[in-house]
């Protein structure tokens, strides 16, 4: 039978108040991290770019999209029915996920033996990691996918621990969410499926249920599969593309973005954690997770991934690492060494804190990541800014909008009435859609990047059309009569979304709906 790791301090932990039980301590680090970005929500930063798209996306409930599955776009058509469209609603999700992440890391750590000290040590661990932090600033699925790692994590523990072969079907359930959220979860699959058959639980594949867990996910992801058919598969064209523009990384140079982007003051108690999960004989139970990491980490270093892609991994080994410094500590009655390191954590995830959160204004982030010596990087071809990509996409959208009205408005009648906009890329056309009806409203947006080109152009006026982001060269591809009406004026953006033209194009040498025409217009990426 199993004891728990601090087993002399039991009569000690009966006589605890509530409020200082484990439980309590992760429901406090969970609310301190939802409280930390409620009051981060309003400030000089703006809607994401990727947010005014799935707003867009939510405009066009369906069983799927281009670049992603469809769940987190019905949560957030549910939220958006219950709470409007402000800051504040768009991110609820996200920021409860964010929460809700951190309670189920330090629940990891109790599924692993650990006590009081392991679980609020865990959590803590994820709560400072910069990639958890600034997952949770904006609305999009990667948020729920650190959550749904985390519960397939915290089934798979309870599995190994129990050898309750049943919870296969609950973590079918899980992984099946998980699909319908993000196929990254498939990464955590093909580990997992490693871990096993390195490791004596590759008698699970004996077992009806590992299969029933299996039938269950597919079912709950085969609706999804239906619209990837019926659509072509763009998914797969998407990914294709997309792994073009991605910025090659050596080894060496991937596993130091995984300690600086998860916070270095984590570093250590993840770290730990691996070697525990791989060597210790107290974590023979739950080695297949320490060998998982490594298969994931090995393939994403094949592949030349984006690193925050293996973000997920890490409640598990801050888990196992915190269960470790408390195997440490217990025997030799240690109490200080966990407020250090607690303490060490807080300070890291202080100090890191304005890297990941919109907490300081524009100049004065510049000011203190020059102090650092940070340079921005987006993890992909395109040149930086200023301001990394997760802060600059949340700006110029309105203003831009609002240029584009300027010009719309400076239309004779009979152009407007027969015009439509145009947009390069998702950002932009989510934006015009989004802010259109503040500015007197806009007409249709039709865009050829990912869903957008998806929905297509069907009976939009477009003889006359304003485009953004388009360079006049190729718009006289496709028009007679391109003019430069105004340029985009954001300074904090992205490079490629500042002093962007907008042009006004008539007189079109073939219909944009015509097949061939869109078919050449289409850009999955």
């Amino acid at each position: 039978m199993q004891t728990t790791l601090l087993e002399p301090e039991a009569p000690a932990v009966g006589r605890r108040a509530w409020w200082w039980s484990a439980t309590a301590l992760l429901a406090w680090l969970a609310l301190a991290k939802m409280l930390l970005h409620f009051l981060t929500t309003y400030n000089a930063y703006g809607y994401f770019r990727d947010e005014l798209y799935y707003i867009a996306c939510a405009n066009h409930l369906d069983w799927g999209y281009v670049d992603h599955p469809p769940l987190s776009i019905w949560i957030l058509a549910a939220t958006r029915a219950l709470l409007g469209d402000s800051l504040f609603a768009i991110r609820l999700p996200a920021v409860l996920a964010g929460s809700a992440t951190i309670f189920l890391t330090g629940l990891i750590a109790r599924e692993m033996g650990g006590g009081r000290t392991a679980q609020w040590l865990a959590a803590l661990g994820c709560f400072v990691m910069g990639t958890s932090l600034a997952l949770s600033t904006f609305f999009s699925m990667n948020a729920f996918d650190f959550l749904f790692w985390a519960a397939c994590m915290l089934i798979l523990v309870r599995l190994f621990r129990t050898d309750r072969p049943k919870l296969w079907l609950a973590l079918g359930v899980v992984a099946g969410a998980a699909m319908m959220n993000k196929i990254s979860i498939g990464f955590f699959a093909f580990g997992v499926v490693i871990g096993l058959l390195l490791t004596p639980h590759r008698r699970h594949f004996a077992s009806r249920w590992i299969w029933a867990g299996a039938g269950i996910a597919f079912l709950i992801f085969l609706p999804h599969i239906v619209w990837q058919v019926a659509n072509g598969a763009p998914t797969l064209e998407f990914i294709r593309n997309a792994r073009e523009k991605i910025a090659p990384s050596t080894p060496w140079g991937y596993i130091l973005e995984q300690i600086m982007a998860g916070n270095p003051f984590t570093a250590p108690v993840w770290l730990l954690g691996l070697t525990w999960l791989l060597a210790a004989r107290a974590a023979r139970p739950y080695r297949a997770l320490g060998i998982a990491y490594v298969a994931i980490l090995v393939l994403f270093i094949v592949q030349q991934a984006k690193g925050y892609y293996l973000a997920p991994a890490y409640p598990m080994l801050l888990a196992a690492g915190a269960v470790a410094i408390e195997r440490w500590m217990a025997p030799r009655r240690l109490v200080w060494p966990q407020w250090a390191l607690g303490g060490l954590l807080a300070a890291g995830g202080a100090f890191g804190l304005p890297l990941a959160v919109p907490l300081l204004p524009p100049e004065t982030f510049i000011q203190y990541t020059e102090a650092l010596g940070f340079r921005p990087t987006t993890g992909e071809r395109s040149d930086a800014g200023a301001l990394p990509q997760y802060l600059a996409d949340r700006f110029g959208w309105e203003e831009m909008a609002a240029a584009v009205a300027r010009v719309y408005q400076s239309l004779p009648p009979e152009d407007r009435a027969r015009c439509s906009l145009g947009a390069s890329n998702y950002g932009e056309a989510g934006a015009l859609e989004f802010f259109g009806p503040r500015y007197g409203g806009l007409p249709r947006v039709l865009c050829a990047h990912n869903n957008y080109w998806l929905w297509g152009v069907g009976d939009a006026p477009h003889e006359v059309l304003i485009m953004v982001g388009e360079s006049r060269e190729r718009m006289l591809e496709l028009y007679d009569e391109v003019t430069e009406a105004a340029r985009t004026n954001a300074l904090y953006a992205m490079p490629y979304e500042n002093d962007q033209p907008i042009l006004i194009c008539r007189k079109p040498k073939r219909p944009l709906g015509d097949k061939d025409v869109w078919a050449q217009a289409k850009h999955y990426q």
